[in-house]
């Protein structure tokens, strides 16, 4: 006699558990190599501090960042350094984690690893030179928005898609 497979409900197929997670992860990889090789690429090209306009508002600057986004406790005196390193490879571990719980939602995945990518890009600087590397310059006149790289902008779009995608959950759209 056949055994029948247990019917399963929607939920627990959307939630994709026990999914694969090297897409994912291969997205994560594609952001880290963007972003390490555009680092390379400015620190080989520029000296410290110096760079050059590329736009009316927009320049390519070296800089290097020792505490967390907009230089948040940069002057702290080193231990920062380990404590946004660990926080890195927490943030990793837990996403790895949803990834895996569920790898079948697209947006929200995509969201994780490009959030994961640009944490473990700027996570690599901080363990291999002390401070994250950073140089996209934005300005307006005098006012510049604070230097950033292809880790944070990955982290950004990171968060955007998962507000989308929490947004189109809410309103029943996906």
């Amino acid at each position: 006699m056949a055994k029948t497979m247990p019917k399963q409900s929607h939920s627990s197929r959307a939630s994709g558990a026990g999914g694969s997670l090297a897409p994912w992860l291969g997205v994560a990889v594609i952001v880290i190599l963007a972003d390490q090789l555009t680092k390379i690429t400015i620190a080989k090209l520029f000296a410290y501090g110096h760079g050059r306009e590329i736009t009316p508002f927009f320049n390519l600057v070296l800089v290097y960042n020792k505490g967390a986004a907009f230089s948040f406790l940069a002057a702290a005196g080193g231990w920062q350094r380990w404590a946004f390193t660990l926080l890195g490879v927490v943030a990793a571990l837990v996403i790895s984690y949803l990834l895996k719980r569920h790898a079948a939602q697209r947006m929200f995945c995509t969201a994780l690893a490009f959030i994961m990518g640009g944490a473990l890009g700027n996570v690599l600087d901080r363990v291999m030179y002390g401070h994250v590397i950073d140089f996209l310059d934005f300005h307006v006149g005098a006012w510049h928005w604070p230097a950033f790289n292809v880790a944070d902008s990955a982290i950004c779009i990171g968060a955007a898609l998962l507000v989308i995608d929490e947004l189109r959950r809410v309103r029943g759209t996906r």
